[in-house]
């Protein structure tokens, strides 16, 4: 018999899932609760193999849960209920080791089957969320450099080699004014505080080698 605890904070929501996995005959609903704290103390009361978690507690994530539950050692498998997730929180819950991921609006027998694959040491990610952590996309870091024109970058490489203004102008054959500019734009761009900033971002993108850079600072 598999034992389970349900947290969510909706009560209606907690009856509906413990009718289903009660349906199943041999699942054995141990606890439920509907905060953080709540549940830790049903947790440690019947040591569930399976807490069944919504992600969102009323403004707390049930990650919250599942990262201090961790903390205090508990060997239990998570499966999270929820219906819409960020690419963050998707990735929080990878890095904490939740075993399972599954929509709010699936069937009855999706739920029970999600349940089944975890139970048996096996990840469950609902398609929906699968499809969200594959099309990673590029960061809002890439996005940002992919914003620069032609000339903020060979600007920012100058910087990146640790050339002042003047010099920069005088390379590009451009006026000290329009590299101002120049500067003032990538800073903006790229959410950096001054050019001593760019020169280490251009390094540590690769956009100069770190001999070149050392050589001119």
């Amino acid at each position: 018999m598999l034992k389970l605890m349900i947290l969510d904070d909706h009560p209606l929501v907690r009856q509906g899932i413990r009718g289903i996995v009660s349906s199943d005959g041999k699942i054995d609903v141990v606890g439920e609760a509907s905060t953080v704290q709540d549940a830790l103390a049903v947790l440690a009361r019947t040591q569930p193999d399976l807490a069944m978690v919504d992600l969102n507690l009323g403004g707390v994530s049930g990650l919250d849960f599942i990262r201090q539950a961790g903390e205090l050692g508990h060997a239990c498998k998570y499966l999270i209920l929820t219906s819409s997730a960020t690419r963050g929180e998707l990735q929080t819950a990878q890095s904490l080791g939740v075993d399972g991921i599954c929509l709010k609006e699936a069937l009855p027998e999706d739920l029970l089957y999600a349940v089944d694959v975890v139970s048996r040491g096996r990840k469950y990610y609902d398609p929906l969320f699968m499809d969200s952590l594959m099309d990673s996309g590029p960061s809002a870091e890439d996005r940002a450099f992919a914003d620069l024109t032609p000339k903020e970058r060979e600007v920012l490489i100058a910087l990146g080699r640790g050339c002042s203004n003047k010099d920069i102008a005088r390379e590009l054959y451009i006026t000290e004014f329009t590299v101002k500019k120049h500067v003032s734009q990538i800073l903006c761009k790229l959410n950096l505080v001054d050019r001593t900033q760019a020169a280490l971002y251009a390094l540590t993108k690769g956009l100069v080698r770190f001999e070149l850079a050392s050589a001119s600072l």
